[in-house]
Order: C-alpha cells, then structure tokens, then sequence
C-alpha cells in the first residue's frame, strides 16, 4: 500500500491515477454539458482538432501502487525517486528500513574515496633484513601486504620478477608474511553457506579475492582432483587447500579447519562427470606466502616451504624494501567492485577507509557501524544502519528515501555517477528495450528475498533522478536461512518479478517526470 502520508501534490502524478475515458471526461464534459443544457445541439465532433492539454501524454503510465500490486510480491515494496535537487517526486514506505544487499557497496564507495582519495593505491611489499651476498639475502625476506583486494597470483609473479632482477636466488633466514595492514576476520557473515566463493575471509594479505579453484573430473570409478591459485600467467597448485570425496547427501561440500590447511569434502553424488568452481580461502595469509614461494621458484629464487606469521614488519633501515607492487588507483578498483559486485573488494575498502579516520576497527562490524554514523552526520540519513561494507549482512537496513538523500547529496553524483554500472532498461517480460529513450547508472543488490536497485536515470530531457527501490520478503528470508538453503525455494521467483518491477517503475519515472 502506498504510504498514508504521501500526498497526491508531492509523491505522486494526480494526471497518472485517472483513466483516459475519466480524464477527457474533465476536460471535454463540462462545455458539451452546458451546451446541452441550453438546448443547442450536441457536438459530436470537433470540425477542428483541439490542442493537445499539457500533461496529457502522461495518463498512459500506470501508477506505482498499480505496479506494485501487478508484481505480486510477498513481504514489503519501497522505493523514492527525487529531482535533481533532491525533492522527492514520488516514494512507497518512506519510513520502511529493508536490507540494501549490495547497493550498500554505493555508500561504500563514497565512503572510501571521500576518505582515501580516488588517487589511492594499495601496496604490497617485499622486505629483507640483511643484504644480498653472491644472490642471497643474509637474513630474513617478509611478504607484507597492506591488504590489496585485487592482488593476484600473476602480481605476486611480478614481485618475485623484481628479486630476480635484482640478481636474488635465495636467502639465509626465513620467509615471513605480514598480513596485519587489517584485521583478520574468518568469514564475512556466518549466516551465508561456509562454501560461498563470495563469502571469504579477509586479513591485511588477501590473493585471488581469497579463493582457490577446484577442479575434478572423473576417472572411471575415482576422481582427479586439482586446487590451485590460478590468474592469467601463473596457477600454481596449493596444500593450503585439500579436497576429498566422500559418500554423503548434504552438505554437498564441508569445511574443517585443519593445521595449517584448510580441508574440504565434497559429496560424490555431487560431481558428475567432471566441473569446477572457486572455494573460499580461510588462512589467506598462509594462502598468499605459498603461492608466492611458488611463484618464486617458477623464476629461480628459492626459498624455504615453512611459512612464518610475522606480527609487524618493522619499518627500519635495516628492512628495506627489495620489490613492491602498487595496485590501480582507487577509482579504477571502485568502479570494477560496482560492476562485479565484489564483496571482499567492499569490506577491505571500508576497513581501509575507517583506519584512515583514525579508527581501529577489529571486525566488520564496529568499522561498518562507523561508516553509519558518518553518513548520518554527512547526509542526515538516520536509517542507515551497516553491519558490513558488502551488504551480504541481511542486518543491515536503510529505507529509500535515505538512499535517495544520500544519492542527491552534493558532490555525490558527479563523484559515484560515473562509476556505476549502466544497466539495461528492460520491459515487462524483462527484455532489453529497443531504442530506450533515458539511460539508468545503478547499483543492484540480491539476497535471498531480497533485490534493490538505486542509482540516477536520465531521462529523454536530460534531466537526472536519483532513484532507489527495494523488495524484500524477511519473513520468509528467515525461515530459509534457518533451514541452511543455499537456493530456497521461491527465491529466484520472488528476485525475477522484483526486478521487473524496478524497472517498471523506471520507465514509469523517466515517462512522467523527465519529459
């Protein structure tokens, strides 16, 4: 239902919730009927066209509450749409707060580059403790990262190409890695499967988004089974990881941490003939010091197998830095996270944002809960309530109207618009529509029962909205979860014709308000 305080004047088109027959009825009835009155005869027919009334064109867009009663969703339907000067044009349960999912990773992204500057870049260094003699550093060599989201093998190839260059081939001491740029939190939210390849872990030294890949194929009655930290050029094999097949139904795949491993299961009525897929890293650190001792080797440096958790690296003369390697500047790494919507890229940004505060965070939660309160002191958004940077936390809530105050802030759109991704408008069966005549910049967001969209549309005019609209079923979300669904039934169902709906109500506010 439309929330009870939206007034016709403010929220919504007067013209859009009358009827053509209704509407000409209005306009044309008043002069037949008095006419008629006074005994002349009934005009039937204009002999000249009549102009056409302002507003007119308008009565072919289906209003929002009808929209939302087509889509037949259960749970609860929110959304605003605002000028470009932040008035609110139309809104549907302006103080209802629901889960953002990843449209969180919008707030997220100002949040980073308002505190780091689109010019940041992550560094990952390597360090030795003596000098190099005959090709050997006379000491130890410490892998230190400053928790780089988009560090892959091949950037770890790259550094151990630098040792090379530098004529190393080994050292005397040990090989530490450092990892303590951020904390080091096991799982993003423990309510999601333990296997989910988008629910990692996360520390100061994270590779291939702290995943490893799985592959097997069958072999007559056994399996091949492979693991390894593949990138473009390098993809070594890993015992970080080892995977065996067992006789089980569910889980289809299980977890234990072992020592010094992560050892996984995988049910065999589950393989088929042969597949692959990414896994989840739970000791990134250990993960990203064997990948790059491979690595290494592959180039002729060696160096030991033990690996060393370093508590610091101590920032000294006497450790200099032999190899580093920068990431792409911030901008560019927000602009990828929006568009593949990477959940450990959003949580490291948040965490690195809320150190650059001065803040100490040890856990998603505490970092992200100060992301909220400065949003509300930056946009005087009160709903805004985070328990993560991702918003794979289904915890987290906002209501619309917020999101949308937030995208109509000053500075905000010139500085995110250009970072989001550009959706495809698309019809009522969901298809892309021909020759769109308004463009949409948005972020999307799913989770079981729940699916958002938020962003600005331009429409034919050229004028901008900011826009935010959310579907959300928690009730029947909490029964799946308790159930430990990793595809509930009804969900895809529930997410499909919310996503329809979004888009009806684009189309619906760059029709009315943009032309």
């Amino acid at each position: 239902m439309t929330d009870p305080r939206s007034t016709p004047s403010t929220l919504s088109s007067p013209v859009s919730r009358l009827s053509r027959r209704a509407a000409l009825g209005l306009m044309l009835g008043g002069g037949a009927s008095a006419a008629i009155a006074q005994g002349a005869p009934a005009v039937m027919r204009s002999p000249l066209p009549l102009p056409r009334p302002d507003g007119l064109h308008k009565l072919r867009y289906t209003s929002g509450a009808e929209l939302v009663e087509r889509a037949r969703l259960t749970g609860a339907v929110t959304y605003a749409v605002a000028d470009d000067t932040g008035k609110i044009l139309e809104a549907r349960g302006v103080d209802v707060a629901l889960p953002p999912a990843s449209v969180a990773k919008a707030v997220t992204s100002i949040y980073a580059l308002e505190h780091l500057g689109g010019d940041f870049v992550f560094t990952t260094k390597v360090r030795a403790t003596g000098p190099v003699v005959d090709g050997k550093v006379q000491g130890d060599l410490i892998l230190v990262g400053s928790g780089d989201p988009t560090l892959d093998s091949d950037a770890l190839g790259a550094l151990a190409g630098q040792l090379v260059a530098l004529g190393i081939t080994g050292i005397t001491g040990a090989f530490y890695v450092d990892g303590t740029a951020l904390p080091q939190i096991e799982i993003i939210d423990d309510q999601q499967t333990e296997f989910a390849s988008y629910n990692p872990s996360i520390s100061g030294l994270n590779l291939n988004y702290n995943r490893v890949y799985f592959e097997w194929k069958k072999e007559g009655d056994t399996f091949a089974l492979k693991m390894d930290a593949r990138a473009r050029k390098f993809a070594p094999d890993v015992r970080i990881a080892s995977m065996s097949v067992v006789d089980r139904g569910l889980p289809v795949f299980d977890h234990e941490a072992g020592n010094a491993q992560d050892v996984w299961s995988v049910s065999r009525s589950a393989l088929g003939k042969g597949g692959a897929r990414w896994l989840p890293v739970r000791l990134p650190r250990l993960y990203a010091g064997e990948v790059f001792v491979a690595v290494a080797k592959a180039q002729g440096v060696e160096l030991p197998q033990a690996l060393h958790i370093a508590k610091r690296a101590p920032d000294t003369a006497e450790h200099r830095i032999v190899a580093q390697y920068d990431s792409q500047d911030l901008t560019k790494i927000v602009k990828h996270m929006l568009k593949y919507s990477t959940n450990l890229t959003a949580e490291i940004l948040g965490l690195t944002a809320s150190g650059a505060r001065g803040l100490d965070p040890q856990d998603l939660y505490s970092s992200a809960q100060a992301m909220s309160g400065w949003a509300k002191e930056r946009f005087g958004s009160d709903s805004l309530s985070f328990v993560d940077h991702s918003g794979l936390g289904g915890a987290s809530s906002t209501t619309t109207t917020d999101m949308v105050r937030l995208l109509s802030a000053d500075g905000v759109e010139a500085l995110l618009g250009p970072l989001l991704k550009t959706i495809v408008p698309r019809d009522d069966d969901y298809n892309a529509v021909k020759n769109p005549t308004f463009d949409i910049q948005a972020k999307t967001g799913t989770l079981d029962f729940v699916s958002t969209l938020a962003g600005y549309v331009t429409a034919s005019d050229g004028s901008k909205m900011a826009f935010a609209a959310f579907a959300a079923d928690l009730p029947r979300r909490a029964v799946a979860k308790a159930n430990g669904e990793e595809v509930p039934r009804g969900a895809k169902t529930f997410n499909t014709r919310a996503k329809r709906l979004h888009h009806a109500l684009i189309r619906r506010w760059a029709g009315v308000y943009g032309s």
